[in-house]
């Protein structure tokens, strides 16, 4: 059936529930050029006394936009909420001075993300920024071109001296013209520090980085104390918990009467299906890409081959089947139920079992062969694994995924290994990205007297690819491979028991014991060598990183004050449905959080027990991911399944998986070219012109929604933070 004949049928149907107080009547086209016309059922809303409908424009409390979205906005008409009244501080019962100092700790809070991600070139979205922007202050937040890895264009933050601790000043950043590379680095207190030369370097005259005067450990400590301070402040909780309760009802607002409209824009206007739109499995580990019955037809292969793949004690080397033999296993009746790779009851809570799962038949030994990269085989198997979930993708034409690889700190050597694997067996895919995680057991290399203290660690992880940022010559596989990585991940069981991280804690060279240090610990100081990292490679127009953490499955709050400061995105964040004022929080810097709903099952939180859908509704950032497709999936597309399961369980519509995948494109390490490719022309912009519904197939309606309500949230705080213009 054609568009036009699509979008009458539609209205036709539609005439019926005009009766009743409803009128439909049509409204301005979406998409100029559309021959489609679509309908808006439009209420007769009536009051008990006023018989007319309220005039939006006429009340204090309706929505004001800065001028470079409102003339967008006007161009989409649908359904909005307005809260009348003096101020929407009465909905949240708050005192108008109360309000004040609210406000006032909510913009500081963001200011604090915003410096650090502007100085660690991580991403900070534009609408935000249009609102911290001092009274005054007309500069653009900038676009993206110049940026080597196209990420979204950061803000413009002046970045000034400060003074540490100590009293000693940080001096001002050096301006790109005067800017002289470094050849020399060394760690100072667990933070990469560079110099121009040998000289420099024994004169202690470090090469001034613009993120000097933000990632300093007192800084960042001070900054800290005081978010945490905030997720504990009686009266910001409750202001926070109203507010999130509001956005999830306008939301439910929302869809009740701009659902049909949606749907309508959809089939009129959209050229695409779910099916048809790219989603990105933004975490997801390597060593579990692969399906189950994968890595069961690898093993059967490799029995069939007869090669060696393994060295016994004896150093002889042994065949897949002599080494089933000497492990007591029979390798000819090997099926999906004794792989034993699925999880199943026993593993809920229990990340001890969830971590044997990742050795298959039980055997730590086929886990060498068939999951690791430095191996007999020099990875061969774990190659062919991951080379065809690149291959699966790629037929797919509208998957991508985004493997971790992990780097353990183990040897410099870490670094120069998995490079020649990548480069040895050609795992390239257009469809895949790669980060690179850290798992947090510095306690089991120390107790095994692997590496003497937690600052060796670090060396072991940053100071190869500073070397190699500086003289790319030195290793040009790693140079490669570095060209395919977006960003660092760090990862391991956070509901383990840990220490404070505190002023006085031991410096990195100085963490001697056996102890593991706590996860604050281990976040800031790969941030910080990662903004170090970054301003290095800009300067010598490379590709940067993000860090991107596993945060919040479990543990302490704390962790997601940590990654608010630190983190260009988190995944799973499940507990910041425990903390309202966080949550606030990163709805209104829109910091993206992969969520992986059927992997929380298994281990954490029940399915029905999980926040997904509440986040959603009230607006935050989130995609879904899969992150081991190993142990939790049954099918070949791992991501479609969870985007199945959660439709059905949530009936979620097109437009809302629409919309995830979109968040999942945009959270993504994909080029700025591929971006643009996916979501339109303008993914950069934020509002109803955002998006390109022929290409991402959201709803620009949805689009706008989203974009107005944001900013209502900005504008109450901008109006009651006393910094604001008048």
């Amino acid at each position: 059936m054609e568009a036009r004949d699509t979008g009458a049928a539609l209205t036709n149907a539609y005439r019926g529930l005009a009766a009743g107080g409803c009128s439909l009547q049509p409204v301005q086209e979406h998409f100029p050029g559309s021959e489609a016309r679509s309908f808006l059922l439009q209420h007769k809303a009536k009051t008990w006394d006023e018989p007319d409908m309220i005039n939006p424009a006429s009340s204090s409390a309706s929505l004001c936009l800065p001028s470079s979205s409102s003339s967008s906005l006007s161009t989409t008409s649908f359904h909005r909420v307005v809260i009348t009244g003096d101020s929407a501080a009465d909905v949240t019962w708050v005192r108008p001075a109360e309000l004040q100092d609210i406000a006032a700790k909510l913009m500081g809070a963001m200011r604090a993300r915003q410096q650090r991600m502007v100085a660690s070139l991580q991403r900070f979205p534009r609408t935000a920024t249009r609102f911290l922007r001092p009274p005054g202050d007309k500069v653009d937040c900038g676009t993206e071109d110049g940026l080597p890895n196209g990420y979204p264009a950061f803000a413009t933050v002046d970045v000034t001296a400060v003074v540490e601790a100590d009293g000693a000043a940080t001096p001002p950043p050096v301006t790109p013209a005067a800017l002289t590379l470094p050849s020399r680095v060394a760690m100072v207190r667990g933070v990469a520090v560079l110099y121009v030369d040998e000289k420099a370097q024994e004169d202690g005259q470090a090469w001034a980085l613009p993120c000097d005067a933000t990632i300093g450990l007192s800084s960042h400590l001070s900054d800290l104390g005081v978010l945490l301070g905030l997720v504990q402040d009686g009266p910001l909780k409750t202001f926070c918990q109203r507010r999130l309760k509001l956005l999830a009802a306008k939301f439910q607002v929302h869809q009740m009467t701009n659902e049909l409209a949606e749907m309508i824009q959809l089939k009129v206007d959209g050229c695409r299906d779910f099916e048809n739109v790219v989603k990105v499995d933004t975490h997801i580990h390597a060593a579990a890409c692969m399906t189950a019955r994968e890595l069961l037809q690898m093993m059967r292969s490799a029995r069939e081959e007869g090669v060696p793949v393994s060295r016994g004690p004896d150093g002889r080397e042994l065949t897949l089947a002599e080494l089933f033999a000497q492990l007591h296993l029979r390798s000819d009746s090997i099926d999906l139920d004794n792989l034993d790779v699925h999880v199943d009851r026993d593993t809920f809570q229990r990340f001890d079992r969830f971590n044997d799962k990742y050795n298959p038949l039980g055997s730590s030994e086929l886990r060498n062969v068939f999951l690791k990269t430095n191996n007999h085989m020099s990875g061969k198997y774990f190659a062919m694994l991951v080379k065809n979930v690149g291959r699966r993708l790629e037929a797919s034409r509208y998957q991508y995924a985004e493997p971790r690889m992990s780097v353990y700190g183990r040897s410099r050597g870490d670094w120069e290994k998995l490079a020649g694997w990548f480069e040895q067996h050609q795992v390239y895919s257009p469809h895949l990205r790669w980060v690179i995680q850290v798992p947090r057991i510095y306690h089991i290399f120390r107790t095994r007297n692997i590496i003497p203290s937690f600052g060796v660690m670090l060396e072991n992880i940053f100071l190869p690819l500073f070397e190699v940022t500086l003289n790319p010559d030195s290793n040009p596989t790693l140079h490669n491979f570095l060209q395919h990585v977006t960003g660092f991940d760090s990862v391991s069981d956070e509901s383990l028991a840990e220490g404070l991280f505190l002023p006085d804690s031991p410096a990195p060279e100085e963490w001697t014991s056996a102890e593991n240090p706590p996860y604050a610990y281990y976040v800031y100081y790969m941030f910080a060598n990662v903004a170090v990292l970054n301003q290095l490679r800009r300067q010598c127009n490379m590709n940067t990183f993000v860090f991107r953490p596993h945060c919040g499955e479990a543990g302490s709050v704390a962790h997601l004050a940590d990654s608010f400061l630190t983190s260009d995105n988190i995944s799973h964040g499940i507990n910041l449905s425990k903390s309202p004022v966080l949550q606030y929080l990163y709805y209104l810097c829109q910091i993206p959080i992969a969520m992986s709903p059927i992997s929380n099952n298994s281990l954490f939180l029940e399915y029905s027990r999980n926040p997904f859908l509440d986040f959603y509704h009230k607006g935050l950032t989130v995609s879904l991911s899969s992150d081991d497709p190993l142990q939790f999936h049954f099918t070949q597309e791992a991501l479609v399944e969870e985007y199945a399961t959660a439709a059905h369980f949530w009936k979620l519509s097109t437009c809302d998986l629409c919309e995830i995948a979109s968040n999942s494109v945009r959270q993504s390490g994909l080029s700025h070219m591929e971006k643009r490719e996916f979501l339109g022309d303008k993914y950069l912009e934020e509002g109803p012109e955002g998006n390109d519904a022929t290409k991402s197939n959201v709803a620009p309606i949805r689009v706008a929604f989203r974009h107005e309500t944001l900013c209502q949230e900005l504008e109450l705080l901008t109006k009651a933070s006393p910094s604001s213009p008048p």
